[in-house]
């Protein structure tokens, strides 16, 4: 009697289900961390265009400390350029929360903890300048309302208007403590990320130390001679830069639990 094999399905090479749609637990984070990476140095590079020209080009080419009637005149003069910086300001405070994101997700692999510190760090920070914004947005309705026959006069107004000039720098200069603490830890995350540059790091926490500097130096001086952020600022720029030319190549180190 001849026995006859019977036909069984070839699973030799047939792909597991899973083979095609998913991925191996590291892929995911690697992919997550390198989407944020771009998302923070894209955020990171735009901020310093937008916060340049805020504060450099808007709010301190047109604001003279000491002279009201002189600052009134170039703000009036110069309006929209001055709405122009303020609102460019605004949309930089807006990225300073996709950044704390952006970086809590790059760095929870190598501390969850400290990473999620870093974002509320930056997150608190962003609340206090968007707190000192709110005294430039005011500057000129208070301009406008001079001559209107209210009970302050011309002069009064333009001294108020420059004052809250004044109260925008003391609270923005308070809240660089908090920045500064910021710059602090995520130097030390990408010191210790394994694919951050350590030089990148490391000029992180000394642009830290200087903004944290600055913050302090304000409170305890009434006008402070030189800001040492204006020279220790370079390792944020310098990390926005990074991400988003190599953040699509970041590879993120295997670490044993």
């Amino acid at each position: 009697m001849t026995v006859h094999a019977q036909h069984l399905p070839d699973t030799t090479h047939q792909s597991s289900p899973c083979l095609a749609a998913c991925e191996t637990p590291a892929a995911i984070p690697a992919r997550g961390v390198r989407t944020a990476a771009l998302v923070a140095g894209a955020a990171l590079t735009l901020m310093a265009a937008l916060a340049g020209f805020g504060n450099f080009v808007a709010v301190e080419g047109l604001v003279t400390p000491g002279d009201p009637a002189g600052t009134a005149t170039d703000v009036l003069a110069s309006e929209g350029l001055y709405r122009w910086g303020v609102a460019s300001l605004y949309a930089a405070a807006l990225l300073d929360v996709v950044v704390a994101w952006a970086l809590m997700r790059v760095f929870s692999s190598v501390n969850a903890e400290l990473s999620r510190l870093d974002a509320w760090l930056r997150l608190t920070y962003a609340a206090v300048f968007v707190v000192a914004l709110s005294q430039l947005a005011g500057v000129p309705s208070l301009l406008h309302s001079a001559g209107d026959g209210g009970a302050f006069s011309t002069a009064q107004l333009q001294t108020q208007a420059l004052a809250k000039v004044g109260t925008f720098h003391d609270i923005w200069s308070a809240g660089l403590t908090l920045f500064g603490a910021h710059l602090v830890v995520a130097g030390y995350l990408a010191y210790r990320s394994g694919f951050v540059p350590r030089l990148i790091g490391v000029l992180l926490v000394v642009a830290g130390a200087g903004y944290a500097f600055d913050g302090f130096v304000s409170v305890i001086i009434e006008d402070p001679p030189f800001a040492v952020s204006t020279v220790t600022f370079l390792g944020e720029f310098l990390l926005g830069v990074w991400l988003l030319v190599r953040g699509r190549r970041i590879t993120v180190p295997t670490r044993s639990s």
